[in-house]
């Protein structure tokens, strides 16, 4: 089992995006912690939503000393989708996770998220903070409702039992992701990618993941009318936009890539998966020494 690990982890596949905005105090150690995950990662693509702080300044140095940290930068703070929608468009890893620069989410457990679809048993795969999970700090009941009625509507109308469709880590084949053309705006897109993934045969799982919470104190930035806009974006990205020209046009050829991957069951597009069938969630989480 090892030389099994050993073998996948030295194909690099895995392109992890970081949207940033005002995180100098947090986004070193996050992106070294990123860096940890060894020979699979392919590259880190940082996107800087216009911080006025030092975030930028602290992202260059880093991309100075390692050639995997591929930073850019947006004119003006435009949102997190904003810097997703620049991020994937830079993207060129076979497998592509989200990663928020803030240390609510240990990249330590980006192994344990993408096991799944290198197991070749997903094609997206969902950290969920509500299932069974190893930590998770006490913080506002508010927010905890908050996220359980919108996955509640979203789950009304994508006709899925997802826990968490607000997570930050979100996993993904790169052809279920990059031929999605964000168009939310702040931080619609978990809506958006949701609503509009689950309208393709994307096999869709959901693993535990602990969750450090900030409090707004330390730097939150999600508030109440984001919560009210997500309302909105359920409804359209559920009921209006698959019937677009852009919808329809997404869901099709998403689904003519999952048909040909699925076709040939002998082939694969992740080069890192070619060794990689026989190996469980343990094995993965293990090579990176998260336990299982």
């Amino acid at each position: 089992m090892q030389n099994e690990v050993k073998i996948a982890m030295e194909s690099a596949c895995l392109t992890v995006l970081v949207p940033a905005y005002n995180e100098e105090r947090t986004i070193e150690t996050v992106l070294r912690r990123v860096l940890k995950l060894g020979s699979i990662l392919k590259e880190v693509v940082i996107v800087d939503d216009g911080s006025s702080d030092g975030t930028a300044q602290v992202v260059e140095a880093l991309a100075a000393e390692n050639p995997l940290l591929r930073f850019f930068r947006l004119p003006r703070n435009q949102g997190k989708t904003a810097a997703i929608r620049q991020a994937l468009e830079k993207a060129t890893g076979d497998i592509i996770i989200i990663q928020d620069a803030d240390l609510e989410y240990d990249p330590l457990e980006i192994p344990t998220v993408i096991a799944p679809i290198l197991g070749g048993q997903a094609d997206v795969v969902y950290g969920s903070r509500f299932l069974v999970r190893k930590a998770a700090r006490v913080l506002y009941f508010y927010h905890f409702l908050a996220n359980k009625f919108l996955t509640f509507c979203s789950n009304l109308l994508t006709n899925r039992n997802m826990t968490d469709i607000e997570t930050c880590y979100k996993a993904f084949r790169a052809g279920v992701i990059k031929p999605l053309r964000l168009s939310s705006q702040g931080f619609g897109m978990e809506v958006e990618i949701t609503a509009l993934v689950c309208k393709t045969r994307a096999r869709t799982y959901e693993v535990p993941i602990s969750y450090y919470g900030r409090s707004y104190e330390e730097g939150k930035k999600i508030g109440v009318m984001d919560g009210i806009k997500a309302m909105w974006y359920i409804f359209y990205y559920n009921l209006v936009k698959p019937k677009l020209s852009a919808g329809r046009h997404y869901i099709q050829a998403t689904n003519v890539y999952l048909d040909e991957i699925r076709r040939s069951p002998q082939t694969t597009d992740l080069p890192c998966e070619e060794s990689f069938p026989r190996v469980g969630l343990q094995a993965v989480s293990a090579a990176a020494g998260v336990a299982g």
